[in-house]
């Protein structure tokens, strides 16, 4: 039995991005919202199917207030000239959905020097969901300190939505010494969405009285573009799995269910906040977290 979002609430005169929505769980988010009136922007690396995409979203939803533009979670430039783009152009920002993530990626190093799969799952929705909120950072070259505005908190009430998943209760202790390392394919994405779990709790803690709340979620098993590489698999997955509109459900919740501010920080499955996985209950650990990819990406 899959919980859907019974919210009629309009969105007419909002903004929202979601990352990754040119297809799958993204997409069904960045539909559902511009269903509602919302002006949303595609953030999405394949500028092809993104385009695909937002034209198929206008057709279907009436709705030509529908944009691409480009984010490269791979490249920490790319994030950062994403945010500046967003920054610069919109004035003001209600929802972001950081639903962009990817699974047995290469074991090898971004330019930027982080580990493939940890920059796209966390680290750059870690340094967008700041920059978005204001935060400075360090042009490597020359050392110019930019500071950004703070389209979430001039907006609030806002949100700011991650997509984690239940894997993440396998990881049982974190190790922060090993946080940009390969640790093998299967634990490395579990590592990255718990990543996304601590990531929620310490940004609700700083973000306390600001009116920008936060939320991750697991979206449930669903049948998406992830079981693309496995013909046994992706047959499995569409006899078995969430279609992509119910995978979507909880991330459609969090962004528009109203009274839900009391369970800022906590996770969701199901459009139903549940306990904290057994690894992800160290606050020290998460503000730790907090503080390494700070350095990590360039924030100051």
């Amino acid at each position: 039995m899959v919980n859907f979002c019974k919210s009629s609430k309009c969105l007419i005169g909002k903004t929202a991005i979601v990352t990754g929505s040119n297809t799958g769980i993204g997409y069904e988010t960045a539909l559902e919202f511009a269903k509602r009136g919302c002006r949303v922007i595609l953030a999405c690396r394949n500028q092809e199917k993104a385009i695909q995409a937002r034209d198929q979203i206008a057709a279907l939803t009436g709705n030509e207030n529908v944009l691409f533009k480009h984010l490269d979670l791979e490249s920490l430039d790319s994030v950062r000239e994403f945010a500046k783009n967003i920054n610069s152009t919109e004035d003001r920002l209600d929802i972001l959905v950081n639903n962009a993530g990817a699974a047995n990626l290469p074991d090898r190093l971004t330019p930027d020097g982080l580990q493939l799969e940890m920059a796209v799952n966390y680290f750059s929705p870690f340094l967008l969901t700041n920059l978005l909120l204001g935060m400075r950072w360090t042009e490597n070259k020359n050392f110019l300190i930019i500071s950004l505005p703070d389209l979430l908190k001039q907006s609030a009430p806002s949100r700011v939505i991650n997509v984690s998943s239940v894997l993440a209760k396998l990881i049982s202790n974190l190790n922060l010494d090993e946080l940009n390392k390969h640790t093998g394919d299967f634990n490395m994405y579990n590592k990255t969405k718990l990543c996304n779990i601590y990531f929620t709790q310490e940004l609700a803690r700083r973000l306390q009285g600001s009116g920008v709340t936060t939320y991750s979620l697991h979206p449930g098993v669903v049948h998406t573009d992830f079981q693309r590489f496995s013909n046994v698999l992706n047959y499995i997955a569409s006899k078995c799995f969430k279609t992509a509109e119910e995978g979507a459900q909880t991330s459609i919740y969090l962004s528009l269910e109203d009274g839900i501010e009391e369970y800022n920080g906590q996770h969701f499955e199901d459009c139903k906040p549940v306990k904290p996985y057994c690894g992800a209950r160290d606050e020290d650990k998460a503000k730790k977290l907090w503080e390494i990819s700070e350095r990590m990406v360039g924030l100051k």
